[in-house]
């Protein structure tokens, strides 16, 4: 049991350089990683060949799954398809459901577009919404945050959520209907239950610092239709099921089902959708510029996911992820403490270093080989760590000064729009997670 506390000892160092002496959490998590191996005594001869090739296998997973997914949703933003599609939806709710009809929009820009992308979109519309449908106008806010956070954690082709499938060894189809329909599900129990605390704890005089900065967009020459607009999330997300589906009904699937199915493939066909589609209102130049701004944001983001796979990779060479789930089934097994448990993990972290995508997939590596200890399927062993990676983002999150400073809310006001918001999706999730292990285990 001293690994154990070795990974212990290992994962607060790895919080400590983030938080302390600010170094990238790419190379904080190798050389925690590093640490780890040299503790439980991983061969010298060996280690760097196990950490790069943990990273190098989980980035053969989904690397160019989550380029292609990156360079989709940017050309989505940048079309002006992204626009047209939240006002869209936000138009087709009444007035009653309009801030339903806000997280929703959120929700659904957010699978291929990045959080602040997300929000940066949207929160012009969320204040004017608020006026128009005489709502609270950080109701409005923090229901954008909501849905673009719980969006970004849970449904591919994110990263959190493409890699649990390569991390847990499960088909990413399952992660995409399991992860879009409990996402679904916590924006609608969040948004009711933030309707109804946000009323008893925002005060203006100390939660608003002045008017909002309004974000100005760069318009398009042609926006695309609201149908046009949707196709190049739509048709990767239809592969990828089609795939999924299919592969339940028969033994094997042929191979070209296989090849077009694969969500490398499936998403590059998104991508290039996305290309033509954007084509009606952006020339060539255009198109390229919008595609290496989503290469260079891709690149921060791959290496801080391949780092967590090699950490993965030494926690599985020292035998760490045995004794856990030797110490699970040795207090009974129980889905429903080890599931708790998955979720307080991914909420430590994420209180500790902040990012999202650190928390999602540190706890994912962690909890890797839990599912066949407590009898369900691995999808809701990812569910309750991605829930937990949700839960508490704050003061040392970049997301949080995005939603707090644009709409000109003070740190009180940022708290109450950003991160109680998405504390109250996480804890929807964990209850959705609860739940369906309950009901469809598939252990």
């Amino acid at each position: 049991m001293i690994d154990i506390l070795w990974l212990a000892l290992s994962i607060a160092v790895i919080v400590l350089l983030i938080i302390k002496v600010k170094l990238h959490p790419a190379i904080s998590l190798v050389l925690g990683t590093l640490l780890l191996g040299t503790l439980t005594q991983v061969s010298t001869g060996e280690l760097v060949g196990v950490v790069t090739g943990g990273f190098g296998e989980l980035m053969a997973g989904i690397g160019l799954s989550v380029g292609f997914g990156i360079i989709l949703g940017q050309l989505m933003s940048d079309s002006g398809g992204a626009r047209v599609i939240a006002r869209t939806l936000v138009g087709a709710t009444s007035d009653r459901f309009a801030m339903f009809g806000l997280a929703g929009a959120a929700f659904l820009l957010s699978i291929p577009v990045f959080y602040d992308v997300t929000f940066v979109i949207l929160v012009p519309l969320a204040i004017a919404i608020a006026k128009e449908a005489r709502k609270p106008m950080p109701l409005a806010v923090g229901s954008v945050a909501l849905g673009a956070g719980t969006a970004h954690t849970m449904v591919p082709p994110t990263p959190n959520p493409l890699a649990a499938g390569e991390i847990m060894n499960f088909d990413v189809g399952i992660m995409l209907l399991v992860g879009g329909i409990g996402g679904f599900v916590s924006v609608l129990g969040g948004v009711a239950l933030y309707s109804m605390i946000l009323p008893r704890v925002w005060r203006p005089a100390g939660d608003v610092d002045g008017e909002p900065a309004m974000v100005e967009h760069a318009g398009v020459r042609r926006e695309p239709g609201f149908v046009l607009a949707l196709l190049p999330l739509l048709v990767p997300i239809a592969i990828i099921l089609t795939g999924t589906v299919w592969s339940a009904t028969v033994e094997e699937l042929p191979g070209w089902a296989a090849f077009v199915t694969d969500k490398t493939i499936a998403l590059l066909i998104g991508a290039l959708v996305a290309y033509l589609v954007a084509a009606r209102g952006m020339n060539r130049d255009e198109m390229n510029e919008s595609a290496g701004t989503a290469v260079q944001s891709a690149g921060l983001v791959l290496l801080v996911t391949g780092a967590g796979g090699a950490f993965g990779a030494v926690i599985e060479a020292a035998g760490i992820g045995d004794l856990i789930a030797e110490s699970v089934s040795a207090f009974g097994g129980n889905f429903f403490v080890a599931l708790l448990a998955c979720y307080l993990v991914g909420m430590a972290f994420r209180v500790a270093v902040g990012s999202g995508t650190v928390a999602s997939i540190t706890t994912m590596t962690i909890m890797a080989s839990l599912a066949p200890v407590i009898g369900v399927h691995p999808v809701w062993v990812a569910m309750a760590c991605l829930s937990g990676a949700l839960s508490l983002g704050h003061l040392n999150d970049s997301g949080f000064w995005v939603t707090a400073k644009i709409p000109n809310f003070s740190v009180t006001g940022g708290l109450k729009v950003y991160t109680l918001p998405e504390f109250l999706a996480s804890v929807v999730a964990l209850a959705f997670t609860l739940v369906g292990a309950t009901v469809f285990p598939m252990g």
